[in-house]
């Protein structure tokens, strides 16, 4: 039984965890290890990488699964309230505090207390953090007595918390204590072969019940592999449920997508807009041509190695040999999900 439960667990902690990118599977592949520690973690990356997703399935893989998932971003409460959020306080703590009221840690107890845009934590409430991850005890405000908690601490950061401690703006001991283990989930851009099955898994997600599931057009798929996604996933994941709602034909056209003009990928430009030297934007104009090429091919053909060298009138060694270059897994682009680890 107890193999069944885990194993259930598994499948729900890794079914919103899609791609096959290299870089992403590095990144989650020791989810299953980290999760069977109580040690905290430190989730980073761009907004709309998925963190809160990645936290969750560190969640959901733990012996702590049965007990409650809260999240908090440190950033939707002022200053004067983030400790009472956390902590709670007693009845006359201060005004208007007419009753006692629990804080998110005691609402978490037996599970996991997970810290969004840790980096925004007012100054007293790192410290009273710090305090907490220390010994596992903190006082409600307004309390001198002390409350233990069993809780396991997640925290995520867009923000390079290592600069910011390093200049002062945030506790360095408080983050040493936040990474013991670190994972970085890499943007959107680094993993673009995933945008075929991403874009697919939220036409699934979000179809309108006892309705046909759309589809993306070629057209709107190689707008989608041609945009930089500043966005990243939480980007992509809303032009689908625009292009959803805005296709009048259960074929969704690049029009139904909406995406700006401004969010094209630039080519053959460096950091500063200048153009670069002939050789390296005609290298990166063909790279960036012949993995789009192959991306859509493959997503046309769902995987099928064979028929898609047919297709691109090439040998399928030599299409084998293009897939390998670009970091490209034909299961990737089938209809069913591949396993992450």
């Amino acid at each position: 039984m107890d193999e069944i439960i885990h194993k259930l667990r598994e499948k729900q902690a890794f079914a919103k965890l899609v791609g096959v990118a290299p870089c992403f599977v590095e990144a989650v592949r020791n989810l299953p290890a980290i999760a069977k520690s109580d040690a905290t973690v430190l989730i980073t990356g761009e907004t709309g990488t998925g963190k809160e997703l990645v936290a969750r399935a560190i969640h959901y893989l733990s012996s702590r699964a049965a007990h409650p998932f809260v999240p908090l971003n440190c950033g939707s409460f002022p200053d004067s309230l983030m400790e009472v959020e956390l902590f709670g306080h007693e009845r006359g703590a201060f005004t208007d505090a007419h009753t006692r009221r629990k804080g998110l840690l005691a609402q978490a107890e037996g599970g996991t207390l997970f810290l969004d845009e840790v980096d925004t934590l007012p100054f007293k409430a790192q410290v009273d953090l710090l305090r907490f991850l220390q010994d596992k005890s903190y006082r409600m405000v307004g309390s001198g007595e002390e409350v233990r908690a069993n809780v396991r601490v997640l925290a995520a950061s867009n923000a390079p918390l290592i600069q910011l401690s390093q200049s002062g703006k945030f506790r360095a001991d408080l983050y040493y204590r936040l990474c013991v283990f670190d994972i970085h989930l890499p943007s959107l851009r680094q993993r673009e072969e995933d945008i075929p099955a991403l874009a697919q898994h939220f036409l699934v997600k979000h179809a309108p019940l006892a309705s046909p599931v759309p589809t993306l057009s070629s057209g709107a798929l190689a707008d989608l592999m041609s945009r930089e996604w500043p966005g990243n996933v939480r980007e992509l994941e809303n032009a689908i449920v625009r292009g959803i709602h805005l296709s009048s034909t259960g074929i969704i056209g690049p029009g139904d997508l909406s995406l700006p003009a401004s969010s094209q990928r630039a080519v053959a430009l460096d950091s500063l807009g200048k153009l670069r030297a002939f050789q390296a934007s005609k290298r990166e104009v063909i790279e960036s041509f012949e993995r789009s090429y192959l991306t859509r091919l493959m997503t046309e053909h769902h995987g099928n190695v064979s028929v898609a060298a047919r297709a691109a009138g090439k040998e399928r060694r030599d299409l084998g040999r293009l897939l390998k270059k670009y970091h490209l897994d034909s299961r990737a682009f089938q209809l069913r999900q591949p396993p992450l680890v």
